[in-house]
């Protein structure tokens, strides 16, 4: 996998590592990982070209998690036939499916998902404030995407010496 450049004491990746298929696998990823976080800020911004009025879901990562669990998995997928990254998507991807769960659990606990709580006080802060270290934990998945993607498509080093 690793093959040592002759007089120069350097590491490269060999090509076999950084193939089409683990590259594919890290596209996909990110996009499915990435499209429920921006799909609001989207609509919103439509919605409001369209009807003057500002309106935004933000649970709406939350109902899509399918697509971030596909795309976090595609992306740990590639991250080990890549050899990097591997924790931090993985434990980032770990973080959103616990507090997504303990997000549903608190809500149903407290009343507020069945609207026998008034969205407000201490339960209303606890759901938001798990939802948000959801939404960090989301954006994280993305981010180590977009390291991946980066360290896929850098050029390697005899390639550069090339041009």
């Amino acid at each position: 996998m690793l093959e040592m450049r002759k007089g120069e004491g350097e590491m490269l990746v060999s090509a076999k590592k950084r193939s089409v298929p683990t590259k594919i696998l890290a596209v996909l990823g990110t996009v499915l990982v990435w499209f429920p976080i921006l799909a609001p800020v989207m609509f919103s911004v439509v919605a409001f070209i369209i009807t003057r009025e500002f309106r935004f879901d933000y649970l709406m990562p939350a109902e899509l998690f399918p697509a971030i669990l596909v795309g976090g998995g595609l992306l740990i997928w590639a991250a080990l036939r890549e050899g990097s990254h591997q924790r931090f998507i993985g434990g980032s991807l770990g973080i959103a499916a616990v507090t997504l769960v303990a997000v549903q659990m608190f809500a149903e606990v407290t009343g507020l998902a069945s609207g026998a709580t008034e969205p407000v006080g201490w339960p209303w802060i606890g759901v938001t404030t798990l939802l948000a270290i959801f939404l960090l934990a989301v954006v994280a998945v993305g981010v180590g995407g977009v390291l991946l993607l980066r360290k896929l498509f850098k050029p390697t080093r005899s390639a550069r010496s090339m041009w």
